[in-house]
């Protein structure tokens, strides 16, 4: 794709209207939408938002990211950041900013959560990626960024089973996934 075609595309994608219930998103120039989300999705969102200290993390859900260099704008489950250091209004939230992301496995986003936006959230050199799997019932944390482009990945992972006390050391905190219910396939 060339430089015309990506600012084409962001520009369709920025003016994009989208029906009432649907979320959108841009992945490497692809315009991927998707239902509103399950409400144990949602409670797992909400009880990891409630972990996080607000007086020192901002913690926005559904918040836009700008990642420099890709065509990209995904739009996590959760976006944490140092409280204060994002001001003023606006839509986009620059990866550079971003302390953690976050991803809840829904039914149709598995290859997305664990492929292409661990790549793209790579590629941003976003510290840490958590995704919550409510189908496995647990969660990986990404760290240590590297790479470019479609080839960025993290280089170290960590496993925590739900029940199990899951560190975030980035953040200063360990979540308790103890309330984290599960979804079947």
């Amino acid at each position: 794709m060339t430089a015309v075609d990506d600012r084409t595309k962001i520009e369709f994608f920025e003016n994009l209207e989208v029906p009432e219930g649907w979320r959108v998103e841009l992945l490497r120039g692809d315009i991927v939408m998707m239902a509103s989300p399950d409400r144990i999705h949602n409670w797992i969102v909400q009880d990891v938002q409630d972990q996080i200290p607000r007086d020192r993390w901002d913690r926005l859900q559904t918040q836009d990211i700008d990642i420099p260099g890709e065509p990209s704008e995904p739009v996590p489950d959760l976006v944490v950041y140092e409280r204060g250091i994002i001001t003023g209004p606006g839509r986009l939230i620059p990866a550079p900013a971003v302390t953690l992301l976050l991803e809840v496995v829904s039914k149709t986003s598995a290859s997305r959560d664990y492929a292409d936006k661990k790549s793209i959230y790579a590629a941003g050199q976003v510290p840490a990626y958590l995704i919550i799997d409510p189908f496995e019932a647990k969660c990986v944390l990404f760290t240590e960024p590297t790479g470019v482009g479609a080839g960025a990945d993290y280089s170290a992972q960590r496993i925590t089973k739900f029940g199990d006390p899951a560190p975030l050391d980035l953040l200063g905190i360990t979540l308790d996934t103890s309330r984290f219910q599960t979804l079947e396939r």
